[in-house]
């Protein structure tokens, strides 16, 4: 296995450059770390680039080699500088970007985002839309990146098996979506208590807006219904992720 050892190295460089969007686009490439991470990308059939692993750890990058990476053995300072961790998990890859699924395609379950901006929030929602069985993310303007390295550890993988749609005009998005038959729930402070609403149907699309602000008042107007989560103790209101949680649960349940 080949070793670099500076810094300067243009492999290095380009690979530290993924952490962010703009060396993201510039390169078609992701950054995966971690070797749950890498696996979970490879066996969901993401395309495997180059592989950076600490030199003491050169035999877990066998199994990826299999897989068609080139790896190359770096010290531990190399790979802190270009994972994003503050404690690298001694190996991390380059995969091809990931392309969104189109709106023409969007699956029967979708939970959309309207300004969701905490990437740790974006990354939990879609990792519970896993497990809960939804089958899409939707994407509005504002909100944190769907590949950045951030929203791709906090999803677990998730990221790598539920596709996601990306749209400038997320109203319009919804729109669409509602006259070809799904329905729009909005979360909203100002919605009707979510236990009582109706039936939404088979073709849903749960919305959840931005942290502070809550969603639009576009997205509003693209909505079937309005629902707010019933506070039944002092809080006025729940984290995203975690009122996107329950109402997911309970749209399955149902």
């Amino acid at each position: 296995m080949e070793r670099i050892t500076s810094m300067k190295n243009p492999l290095v460089r380009a690979m530290k450059s993924l952490r962010e969007r703009k060396g993201r686009e510039a390169e078609g490439r992701i950054l995966v770390e971690g070797e749950v991470m890498l696996r979970e990308a490879v066996k969901c059939g993401l395309t495997i680039r180059d592989l950076l692993v600490e030199e003491s750890r050169a035999a877990d990058a066998q199994p990826f080699e299999a897989a068609g990476a080139r790896c190359f053995a770096v010290p531990g300072g190399v790979l802190e500088a270009v994972c994003d961790t503050r404690t690298p998990q001694g190996i991390c890859a380059s995969f091809d970007l990931p392309s969104p699924l189109p709106l023409a395609d969007a699956p029967a379950r979708v939970v959309a985002l309207d300004g969701t901006q905490d990437p740790g929030n974006v990354g939990t929602i879609w990792r519970t839309a896993d497990a809960a069985g939804f089958q899409g993310l939707l994407f509005g303007a504002g909100c944190a990146d769907p590949l950045s390295p951030k929203v791709q550890r906090a999803a677990m993988g998730s990221g790598f098996r539920v596709p996601f749609m990306v749209s400038d005009d997320l109203p319009a998005a919804l729109m669409d979506l509602r006259d070809r038959g799904w329905s729009v729930i909005a979360s909203d402070l100002a919605g009707a208590d979510f236990y009582r609403r109706p039936a939404p149907g088979e073709k849903l699309v749960l919305v959840i807006g931005n942290e502070a602000r809550g969603i639009s008042q576009a997205v509003r107007g693209a909505a079937t219904m309005l629902v707010k989560l019933p506070m039944r103790g002092g809080a006025e209101s729940l984290n995203a992720a975690v009122a996107a949680g329950i109402m997911m649960y309970e749209l399955m349940r149902q």
